[in-house]
């Protein structure tokens, strides 16, 4: 992606296209034809299984008011109880709001990367991302996504990956 091609871009999905070329990611943002808010939506412009879409979803630390990425499968809900074990610092975790979201990582809700933030989050990532081998992830606005593998997610972010989502019915 040239310098031009860049600057057309929106301010956060500018943003992670520098992150991912500063950190050599062979992948830049891809802007999708129509916003892909939610997990199935991204999945059905990109022609994937739900499952292989990154979601980053945004809690607030109770202790320290800190932004809490957790970046989850597509297809599995966080279990806010794991992530507050983890993280939480005996407070606990509390839902974020829209300000939040924006004051925190610099992107609006349904476009969240799970890179570039404006203030660094703590951050876990969920193990069941690993089932693929080919994942994509929002790139900082409802139109922009980007691919990578689990591990790259791994190594963007120097996050750990953890067991944080509810248990499947019949596993």
């Amino acid at each position: 992606m040239c310098a031009a091609e860049v600057r057309s871009l929106p301010e956060g999905v500018q943003r992670v296209a520098k992150a991912l070329q500063d950190s050599g990611h062979p992948h830049a943002p891809v802007m999708l034809g129509d916003a892909a808010r939610t997990a199935q939506q991204a999945a059905d412009q990109l022609g994937i299984a739900v499952g292989q879409i990154a979601k980053s979803i945004i809690f607030r630390r109770k202790s320290d008011d800190a932004a809490v990425l957790v970046i989850t499968s597509g297809d599995r809900r966080v279990d806010e109880k794991k992530v507050a074990a983890l993280v939480g610092q005996g407070a606990g975790l509390g839902r974020a709001d829209a300000d939040f979201v924006k004051s925190r990582t610099g992107y609006s809700i349904g476009g969240v990367s799970p890179i570039a933030h404006v203030q660094p989050p703590v951050t876990l990532i969920d193990r069941e991302l690993f089932r693929f081998d080919e994942i994509w992830a929002a790139a900082g606005h409802p139109h922009g996504v980007f691919k990578l593998r689990p591990q790259d997610l791994e190594r963007l972010t120097g996050a750990p990956v953890a067991d944080v989502v509810q248990q499947q019915a019949g596993i």
